[in-house]
């Protein structure tokens, strides 16, 4: 049994926030760090801040092995259903610098096999989910177009329910360093349509007893247009592609043989602005997986982002 990469996390439907706060993408127990991006006023440009809200839903209900869809008897677990709650901000003190915090909290319903008895069980559990500080430095283009970030994914998750596998944990009970970097740009001298491109590296230090996380990778690209509006909202279509890989777990808990994969996601999204309020909204579909043993995807993950500007 293992998780779909396709939570997140963290994650957020900002560049700032997924980068130097992202997934899509906050790294999870179950491995969930392909992270989000936005659109344009996602991306800081100037001095200032945002507070976000945001709710991601998954339901992993699909088991695979490799490349292909498998039987669900071959797998224990049969359902993992979560809701992600997150709320988090970014301030930028100038043209250079800038920090954010992200703080999540998840309710998950898993549905497995009793080991003992072999009926189906299910439990639900609802907890703060781990916590992740990033620091952000924009000072290599005037235009802040290049971003670095360096940041730390705390465990404050909880990590010790006791129906809950240690992959299935709301927190992964590991403290990681994450490393990452961005870069924006148009692709007309009117700026209406524009591209991006990011990347980060998820590094477990340390953790907890016999479960050690695999180290993540993840990249995403993708594209926008900012020239419809109606009355006083700008829309901003989008769409990106996100690819994830993930090394097996480790420990005596760890299950190597039924964790790590290869994944890539197509994700249509779309803004709406208006004035200092964002509203942020997409749906990341499957297009190739490759996972080690017997794991848990999800067919589509829902987002919903409301931030103010200011």
């Amino acid at each position: 049994m293992k998780l779909d990469p396709l939570c997140h996390p963290a994650r957020l439907a900002l560049i700032p926030m997924a980068l130097a706060l992202p997934s899509l993408a906050a790294a999870c127990a179950c491995g969930c760090g392909i992270f989000d991006v936005g659109t344009s006023s996602m991306f800081a440009n100037h001095a200032g801040g945002m507070v976000f809200a945001e709710l991601d839903l998954m339901d992993q209900s699909q088991n695979r092995n490799g490349t292909s869809s498998a039987s669900a008897a071959a797998n224990a677990d049969k359902d993992i259903r979560t809701q992600f709650w997150t709320v988090g901000g970014q301030y930028f003190f100038n043209r250079n610098w800038g920090a954010s915090v992200e703080v999540p909290w998840w309710n998950r319903r898993f549905t497995t096999t009793d080991p003992d008895s072999g009926d189906i069980v299910t439990y639900s559990h609802g907890a703060l989910g781990d916590v992740r500080i990033k620091g952000t430095y924009t000072g290599i283009s005037e235009d802040m177009s290049t971003g670095l970030t360096l940041g730390v994914k705390l465990p404050t998750g909880d990590s010790s329910y006791a129906n809950f596998d240690p992959d299935t944990e709301i927190g992964t009970g590991s403290t990681d360093l994450l490393l990452g970097a961005y870069q924006l740009g148009k692709f007309d001298d009117a700026g209406r349509w524009s591209w991006f491109a990011q990347a980060q590296w998820i590094q477990p230090l340390s953790h907890k007893g016999n479960y050690r996380p695999g180290a993540e990778g993840v990249v995403a690209v993708g594209a926008y247009f900012e020239g419809w509006t109606t009355g006083a909202v700008k829309w901003s279509p989008m769409v990106q592609l996100r690819g994830s890989y993930r090394r097996q777990d480790g420990g005596a808990d760890g299950h190597p043989e039924d964790t790590g994969y290869t994944r890539w996601l197509a994700s249509p999204g779309i803004e709406a602005r208006a004035g200092a309020v964002s509203v942020y909204a997409d749906v990341a579909l499957p297009v190739y997986t490759n996972n080690r043993g017997n794991q848990l995807f999800a067919g589509q993950l829902w987002k919903l982002n409301i931030a103010y500007h200011f």
